[in-house]
């Protein structure tokens, strides 16, 4: 039974995995290298303490993929309520770091909770929607599903963390694959859109182009149909207005100053390459100064000379563009599509939905995850401090996402076909 369960592994999730690892643990080294060569075991430095980080996720490896899947169900609900309280007792016992109360720190050792919400969230998303009666088109289920998601959110956004907190909002595309409402999916971008136009434009501007679309839609419906109901347009119409109003007190009132900075600066507002985009304008020097084939291991003179600050963690993909160039970069991004294709593909194979949801949890998460982090690196987004998967320097987010991974092997292994 043990060997048949090792065939059914999806080893090439596997090598996935062990490539995105180690060019993670390859681009750390290279970023504390100072010319004298040092241990890859040695606890007192960066590369060391992420290789033990590596050494103690692949110890957990073995027995999570031996467990019984059914075990994963029956724990959903005691490990999120775990989590929600080690959430809670951040504001008690947590240490601040870069602004942020978001980690328990053990005599050197830190563990950041957030990281393994995402874990939490996923199983128990999983478990109610896999649920005999469960229909997120039903009241009780939709409040369920983003209560599941928000309580934690929030909590991670007061600490204040709202780059992780964010990243909750990619199970917006489990929810549609699951038979939500996809008209969820065209709120939340909408909202988006008028959030950004208003603060490009202002609030009248923005309102009067809103009103001007719907007009035109609303022409449009009545030419195709003349039964269709005005008054839905019209209470949209109202809505998107409303919310552009409360856009400047919103970015204003709840965002704070560091966050507005960010964000002027990727819509092009503000322009400081030498106060608040410093990071992303030495990051793309880097990555721009790699050309086609990049400088080779151990020669990007960005890195060595320390220009992109936190290169070694949110920055690392600028020292992959400058040491590996756009053969490395392209290949990164290639290597991160096919993983999340794969666990995608493989979901779709499930005739239970418990583990179907969860590999679709697991693959939306690390979709962000990887989009944004390179995104902000390349001043497409504005910089959130979140991670690149199994790539960047940190004991959290690596064992976060091994566990996470493993979880995801287990139950494809025991996939019923």
């Amino acid at each position: 039974m043990n060997n048949q369960l090792l065939f059914r592994v999806d080893w090439w999730a596997v090598l996935c995995y062990f490539m995105l690892v180690t060019f993670g643990l390859v681009n750390i080294y290279s970023n504390i290298y100072n010319g004298v060569t040092l241990s890859p075991f040695d606890f007192s430095n960066i590369i060391g303490k992420q290789v033990w980080y590596f050494i103690i996720c692949l110890i957990f490896w073995i027995p999570i993929l031996y467990v019984n899947p059914a075990l994963f169900e029956h724990l959903a609900y005691i490990l999120y309520s775990i989590i929600i309280i080690l959430l809670l007792g951040l504001f008690v016992f947590g240490t601040t770091r870069s602004g942020a109360t978001s980690w328990y720190d053990f005599g050197g050792i830190s563990l950041q909770p957030s990281e393994f919400s995402k874990i939490a969230v996923s199983l128990l998303i999983a478990f109610i929607l896999s649920g005999i009666d469960a229909n997120l088109n039903k009241r009780e289920t939709f409040l369920k599903f983003w209560i599941i998601i928000l309580l934690p959110a929030l909590l991670i956004i007061a600490q204040p963390d709202p780059g992780s907190a964010l990243v909750f909002m990619s199970l917006i595309f489990v929810f549609i694959r699951e038979g939500g409402s996809f008209y969820v999916l065209t709120i939340t971008v909408t909202s988006l859109f008028i959030f950004i136009l208003t603060i490009l434009l202002n609030p009248i501007n923005t309102s009067i182009g809103i009103f001007l679309v719907l007009i035109l839609i609303i022409y449009y419906v009545r030419r195709q149909s003349k039964k269709n109901r005005l008054w839905s347009y019209f209470v949209m119409l109202f809505g998107c207005i409303g919310f552009s109003f409360s856009v400047n007190f919103i970015f204003n009132e709840v965002f704070e100053q560091h966050h507005r900075d960010r964000i002027n600066l990727t819509l092009g507002l503000i322009e400081d390459v030498k106060g608040i985009g410093y990071n992303v304008n030495q990051s793309k020097i880097a990555i721009g100064s790699g050309a086609f084939i990049g400088k080779g291991f151990l020669n990007g003179s960005q890195t060595k000379g320390r220009f992109v600050p936190e290169q070694h963690t949110d920055f690392i993909f600028s020292t992959v563009g400058e040491e590996w160039g756009f053969v490395g970069s392209f290949g990164l991004v290639l290597l991160y599509t096919f993983f999340i294709l794969r666990i995608i593909f493989r979901a779709e194979k499930h005739t239970h939905s418990f583990p179907r949801i969860f590999s679709y949890c697991f693959a939306s998460i690390l979709f962000v995850h990887f989009t944004i982090n390179i995104g902000m690196t390349i001043g497409l987004f504005p910089i959130i401090g979140i991670p690149l998967p199994f790539i960047s320097y940190g004991g959290s987010s690596l064992l976060a996402f091994s566990l996470f991974f493993f979880i995801y092997l287990n139950l494809d292994a025991n996939r019923l076909s």
